[in-house]
């Protein structure tokens, strides 16, 4: 197999996408894509189908290839390895009960953390094995091996191995972040009974090798991946507008929040991760966008046609139910609306909402780190938005950097595939990403008006 390009694979909640990449540069030479069926449970078999598409003629080119994958669904495998039950994705909230159960059973939201590394949630493993007992029982005892979307394309590569890393395990629910080790009894304790664990491997040797010589790295969960590629350093907050919204930083010690804002994720490498994610993001300006019968475009133009504040307008942006703050059967609420409002204003108010959103995020974050942000990054497809790139600025207060478009996840892949194939104890060193820093004067008075609004509903949503 070539040593000289490596393929990084982004199997992420919509498409599978893949990058084949030059090992000692960090170039792109090929990308491919394949869509995955909508929805928040999918028959995980369809995520191998949009693998086999999206890497057709670029595998056979690679000398080594890792999967950054979307971090906490749940792949229920019988003893033939065949799923007994759809995957239930990260963003389903089915399970937010069982969220709730989980942690009185670990003696409360300390404890919980102190067990885990966070505040379990509807997104994590855990729950959803839970909910899988409690509501299909037979699927539940048929289950003898349970997966995270990643190590279960990991295994359609290597036909059958079950590996994982450290940081798509810290996702899970039964994985102690302080020890670097699964809690079996953890996931027992949810599903009822044992079920096998995939093996966790560092990223700096191979997880696996094929028939064919391909090596095969450990993968790790999306927001790893795109830290990864980041190279990302202590002091960087990287604030993601994708399906999902997420604030996250390198630290080099566990956070462990009992708020539950703040989950106490693991990287890549051997650093921490603390993440605080919302489930509302780049889909509140689709959303928006649809609603005024616009494209995003024209939808920016309108948007920095309107004054800071959209005239008194303001949305709280919990159309789907919110997982940070943890509000699961929350809807979206507009306030100030009169027969005054522009249609300028509307789309104003949805990014204002978006961002003040994510700045409650990393509002979040500092607080549990004890560390404020020394550099700001944003990325994600909504991150190429003219009026998020100029608005951004305004309401996080502070200068906002914005990397050139990429497949971030996809690179942090190859970067982790690449290091495994060099054996080296660093991860290679590859050019910095092309970046453009935005500024503009700090606008309290929107997120003041957005926290009124998202603290007097807090009571009822």
């Amino acid at each position: 197999m070539p040593a000289d390009l490596v393929l990084g694979v982004d199997s992420s909640t919509q498409p599978t996408k893949a990058l084949l990449i030059d090992a000692s540069t960090g170039s792109v030479v090929a990308q491919q894509s394949a869509p995955h069926p909508a929805g928040t449970a999918v028959d995980p078999r369809a995520w191998l189908d949009a693998f086999d598409i999206a890497t057709s003629g670029l595998s056979e080119r690679a000398g080594a290839v890792s999967i950054g994958g979307q971090q906490h669904g749940m792949v229920a495998l019988d003893s033939h390895d065949s799923p007994v039950h759809d995957a239930i994705l990260w963003n389903d909230t089915r399970s937010s009960r069982e969220a709730l159960t989980l942690i009185d059973e670990l003696g409360g939201p300390q404890a919980c953390a102190d067990a885990v590394g966070s505040v379990l949630v509807a997104s994590f493993t855990s729950t959803k094995l839970r909910w899988l007992r409690d509501h299909e029982p037979d699927a539940a005892k048929r289950t003898t091996r349970v997966l995270l979307p990643h190590d279960y394309v990991s295994g359609h590569i290597t036909h059958g191995e079950w590996f994982t890393d450290r940081g798509d395990a810290s996702g899970t629910g039964y994985f102690s972040t302080r020890n670097d080790a699964w809690r079996p009894d953890l996931a027992e304790s949810a599903i009822g009974h044992a079920v096998d664990l995939p093996r966790i491997c560092p990223s700096a040797t191979p997880a696996a090798t094929t028939a064919s010589g391909l090596v095969v790295g450990a993968g790790t969960g999306d927001n790893m991946a795109a830290a990864l590629a980041l190279d990302l350093q202590p002091g960087d907050v990287v604030v993601s507008i994708g399906t999902s919204g997420v604030a996250s930083a390198i630290s080099a010690s566990p956070v462990s929040d009992p708020t539950g804002s703040v989950t106490g994720f693991v990287d890549a490498t051997t650093n921490f991760l603390p993440l605080v994610a919302t489930i509302n993001a780049a889909r509140i300006l689709e959303l928006q966008a649809r609603l005024l019968g616009v494209d995003h475009d024209e939808m920016a133009r309108l948007a920095l046609a309107a004054p800071p504040g959209s005239h008194g307008l303001t949305l709280l942006p919990y159309y789907d139910g919110e997982r940070t703050p943890n509000r699961p059967a929350a809807t979206g609420t507009w306030a100030g609306l009169t027969t005054a409002t522009t249609r300028e204003d509307l789309a104003r108010a949805a990014i204002e909402a978006l961002l003040c959103s994510l700045a409650d995020a990393v509002d979040n974050l500092t607080a549990a780190t004890g560390t404020p942000p020394r550099r700001l990054l944003l990325v994600g497809g909504a991150a190429r938005n003219a009026a998020v790139q100029a608005i951004a600025p305004a309401v996080l207060g502070m200068p906002v950097t914005v990397p050139a478009p990429g497949e971030y996840v996809a690179l942090g892949a190859a970067r982790q595939a690449a290091w495994a194939l060099s054996g080296s104890i660093e991860p290679p060193t590859w050019a910095s990403v092309r970046a453009e820093t935005f500024d503009a004067e700090p606008t309290p008075l929107v997120r003041e008006a957005y926290a009124l609004l998202r603290d007097r509903t807090s009571v009822w949503s």
